[in-house]
């Protein structure tokens, strides 16, 4: 079982891309109605690698990690 989960507010992203730019093997950014919009390729993960470092970078603060054990937002 995954230790977290990587999830994105898709409406609040404003597509700038900060997160694929500083994480780009746990981002990709995807056309949503005309917009690029942030993607997690994998949300359910073990080892948080760079996510917390995108998270931190996203300007409207989009990328949420939860801890699945607990439940506990981390970010």
């Amino acid at each position: 079982m995954a230790k977290y989960k990587v999830e994105v507010d898709v409406e609040q992203c404003t597509g700038c891309g900060a997160c694929n730019a500083s994480c780009p093997e746990s981002f990709e950014m995807k056309d949503v109605d005309g917009m690029p919009k942030a993607s997690v390729k994998t949300p359910d993960i073990d080892d948080m690698g760079c996510c917390m470092d995108a998270a931190q970078v996203c300007p409207v603060n989009c990328i949420h990690i939860i801890e699945l054990e607990s439940g506990k937002k981390l970010i």
